[in-house]
């Protein structure tokens, strides 16, 4: 049996250009999805190291997001 949680949190990150991902924290840690992809990029222990990880995911040269709670 799959045991579904529901997000503590959610955080979306913005570029220049608009959204370019998202941060959920539930109970396995913080979920990085990337903006239009269909899996997730990972599940980080820290917001900081999600932060990175979707930071590192964005195109080479982007600067650093801004993270919005929603």
């Amino acid at each position: 049996m799959i045991t579904t949680h529901p997000p503590r949190a959610l955080w979306v990150a913005f570029g220049p250009r608009g959204v370019v991902g998202s941060i959920r924290k539930d109970a396995d840690g913080y979920t990085v999805t990337m903006a239009g992809a269909s899996e997730i990029t990972g599940t980080y222990p820290s917001m900081e190291i999600a932060k990175s990880a979707l930071h590192a995911k964005m195109r080479p040269g982007s600067d650093w997001p801004r993270f919005e709670e929603h």
